[in-house]
């Protein structure tokens, strides 16, 4: 591919790797085992799928990518106001559902959080929130593949008198689009009479998206033609309890014995599994494949990234930090500038195929000394690296449903997997120009966008910041006004 042509950036070599490493490539699965730690950092080192790659990172790029990790970091001021206001809507939003008498399914409703906000890996702004609605199974489910794994039709084992039966089928079948059309029109019944805590602001539900699982909210200023300040995303997921089991497709549970335990293994296999209402991708699709639904491992997600050390005791101090949760940080963050530069050629791209590679990157690199702190532009590069290798392979598994490859070209098209690849390769080389800081103006905070006339008494510390910001800015206008009049 062309730089000029398609405005990726020509090497400079800034970085290089070694021959072995290049030829290398991560490999998707270890054999678990039960070793003493000795034999285990023995293997480590001399295995060939564990060997450290060297990289020759030059001392500019090490900063840069330091100074971006920094920068990706969550404001306070804008993370407390934020979960203040999603917080207050949720639990509204529950309480009505709970109390809503013409959808008894509903009433045993809870929420889980998951996303990258409660997993601490948000970036930039916390102005994106996921919002699973737990909704019980009143009984036994079926759970038919329908494309290897990932996506089910889900039929009741026998006729159920339960407040589910309306969104059933002719055969038994349960209705994702029923279910999730029902959510839309409960959510809306809410917004009726529901009031944001600041009168500035106000809850507006978005078109329905194409195989989106999802209800999205976007939080507006209460005048017209107003920008997002947050987007929401309230998901119904259907929970089937671990005594039924999981179905065959991912019954052992994914590859965390070397790096989490075997026990651990144990532990999530013992956790319940959540099916939420997502289409099949694809034209001419049978009426069983429209109705389908995803199966979802989010909150087993959140567990593994929130407890992510070899060791349990893992960042619980300053002297145990590691950086894995930048490194995924800064891969969120690059994927998100490659999908903003290149809209059309990248538009499968997303960033769960980054958070994939990072789980797997995790299961391969185990140990802790491996993610060090002080050696976190190593560790980044290792894990650029791992989704280059992944997309020139074309080979991505899903890190809980193995069999399901999420850069296949039923899912990922060829020639947008070769563009990311060359644009990868070409971003490495070039010393990752999407991460270097940009200059003079930082990236637009989410507090810049909320109401100046909020009262004290509504937002007292939004106030104070936003009177900090006035003071700042009648510096800066009275130090320019100084220097024109000294110099004319």
């Amino acid at each position: 591919m062309d730089g000029e042509d398609r405005g990726v950036s020509s090497p400079t070599g800034a970085m290089r790797r070694t021959d072995n490493a290049r030829r290398r490539s991560t490999p998707s699965h270890l054999t678990p085992a039960r070793q003493k730690p000795k034999v285990q950092q023995q293997q480590a080192e001399e295995a060939p799928g564990a060997v450290e790659e060297l990289f020759d990172v030059s001392a500019e790029l090490a900063n840069w990518i330091k100074v971006s990790a920094k920068d990706l970091r969550l404001r306070q001021t804008d993370r407390r106001w934020a979960a203040e206001v999603v917080n207050d809507f949720r639990e509204n939003l529950l309480k009505f559902l709970r109390s809503s008498s013409d959808q008894p399914f509903f009433q045993s409703a809870e929420f889980l959080t998951t996303g990258s906000y409660f997993e601490r890996v948000k970036i930039h702004n916390p102005d994106e929130f996921d919002m699973m609605l737990k909704l019980q199974v009143p009984s036994r489910l079926n759970m038919t593949e329908l494309d290897g794994g990932l996506f089910y039709r889900l039929d009741f084992a026998r006729p159920t008198r339960s407040p589910v039966q309306v969104f059933l089928l002719e055969n038994q079948q349960l209705s994702s689009s029923k279910i999730l059309t029902e959510m839309f029109r409960l959510i809306r019944k809410f917004l009726k009479t529901y009031k944001v805590p600041d009168d500035c602001c106000r809850w507006e539900v978005n078109r329905k998206r194409p195989n989106s699982p999802a209800v999205t909210l976007s939080l507006l200023r209460t005048e017209a033609d107003s920008d997002e300040l947050i987007s929401v995303d309230v998901v119904p997921a259907l929970e089937v309890h671990p005594s039924q089991g999981w179905p065959l497709a991912v019954r052992n549970g994914p590859d965390v014995d070397n790096w989490l335990g075997k026990k651990i293994r144990q532990e999530i296999r013992s956790l319940p599994i959540y099916f939420v209402p997502k289409r099949l991708k694809g034209r001419n699709l049978s009426e069983e494949a429209k109705e389908s639904w995803r199966i979802s491992f989010s909150h087993i997600e959140k567990k593994i990234i929130t407890s992510h050390g070899n060791k349990k005791t893992c960042c619980e101090s300053n002297s145990t930090k590691c950086c894995r949760k930048q490194c995924l940080m800064l891969l969120k963050s690059l994927i998100e500038g490659l999908k903003q530069r290149f809209p059309k050629e990248l538009e499968d791209l997303c960033s769960y195929h980054g958070k994939t590679a990072f789980l797997h990157t995790l299961s391969h690199r185990y140990n802790d000394s491996m993610w060090a702190r002080q050696q976190l532009p190593s560790c980044f590069l290792h894990l650029l690296g791992a989704l280059e290798d992944h997309a020139r392979r074309a080979d991505l598994p899903h890190f809980f449903v193995p069999s399901c490859n999420l850069f296949s070209p039923a899912v990922f098209p060829k020639k947008s997997l070769a563009f990311l690849v060359r644009a990868l390769e070409e971003q490495r080389k070039a010393g990752l120009p999407l991460l270097q800081p940009p200059a003079p103006m930082r990236i637009r905070s989410l507090s810049a966008d909320l109401p100046t006339e909020m009262s004290a008494e509504k937002s007292p510390r939004l106030v104070s910041v936003y009177s900090l910001k006035k003071m700042v800015f009648g510096f800066a206008v009275a130090g320019t006004l100084v220097c024109v009049l000294f110099s004319m």
